[in-house]
């Protein structure tokens, strides 16, 4: 049995595990609240990214290679780090390449016939008026590795740079702030999912421009249970995004994905609002 832990966690070191996987719920499952991921739509377009920097999971990502953009990104927060921002964007190999390897890489490392062909490149924002908007930003990040592992496309979407750098920017930070005083100091374990819904226009006929970015946090306590929860929503301008419980986010968003129900936490975590007689 030794020798078989020492010959596995090789493996793991060496960059065995692959990054685009088949159950992100099985590989990277940590950054979950209670382990269970939000809705997963049928689809062979839908691909589930563990986001893996240098044979390191450092978050989650749903990713639609039809839109070019991710559905959400789920990560946990341990605290505000005050990481250093860089600007090396990646992007994921596997999504063009098969044979590509784990980690996610510059544009350059994927052959250029394939490169782009499910996934957005840098290029497409390039004079589009556009951010790169991070699902999991940099300020709630865990550490400056998971800083930069922010920076891959995947994880990103066009975002009015007005609310990129205004509203959405004051929220997260504010959500840190909260976190840090609510939940961080009773121990809880904090988990994250950011996400965005698809719009109507595109970024040079390739990338989706989302009609919103949502964000929600749940804080579960020993027992596994979600004592602390919110979600937020905004049109992707600047604007005030609405807060509102985390119940409500689910129909909003329900309706703006049109399915029957859009589960952002797992159910036995968050229980349902009882309404008022």
């Amino acid at each position: 049995m030794t020798l078989f832990l020492h010959v596995l966690m090789l493996f793991l070191l060496s960059g065995g595990s692959a990054r685009v996987v088949p159950d992100f719920e099985q590989e990277c499952g940590q950054f979950f609240a209670g382990g269970k991921s939000p809705t997963r739509f049928t689809g062979s377009k839908y691909k589930q990214i563990c986001q893996n920097l240098n044979n390191l999971y450092y978050y989650a990502t749903y990713y639609d290679t039809y839109n070019r953009i991710p559905v959400y990104s789920a990560y946990k927060f341990e605290g505000i780090m005050d990481c250093t921002r860089q600007n090396n964007w990646y992007i994921e190999p596997q999504l063009d390449d098969d044979k590509a390897g784990p980690s996610m890489a510059s544009e350059g490392s994927v052959d250029i016939k394939l490169r782009g062909n499910h996934q957005a490149l840098n290029g497409d924002y390039v004079k589009s008026g556009y951010h790169r908007g991070h699902l999991a930003p940099v300020y709630q990040a865990q550490s400056q590795s998971c800083s930069d592992a922010t920076f891959t496309l995947t994880n990103a979407a066009p975002q009015d740079p007005s609310f990129n750098s205004g509203q959405w920017k004051v929220l997260e930070r504010n959500i840190a702030k909260a976190l840090s005083e609510q939940c961080l100091p009773k121990k809880y374990s904090v988990y994250i999912v950011t996400g965005v819904t698809p719009g109507t226009s595109k970024l040079k006929n390739r990338v989706n421009v989302p009609s919103y970015f949502w964000t929600a946090y749940c804080c579960l306590d020993q027992n596994n249970k979600c004592q602390i929860s919110r979600g937020f929503i905004g049109e992707n301008k600047n604007i005030t995004p609405r807060n509102i419980n985390v119940n409500d986010l689910k129909k909003v968003l329900a309706k703006l994905y049109k399915v029957t129900s859009f589960e952002v936490f797992d159910s036995s975590t968050v229980p349902p609002i009882k309404q008022k007689k």
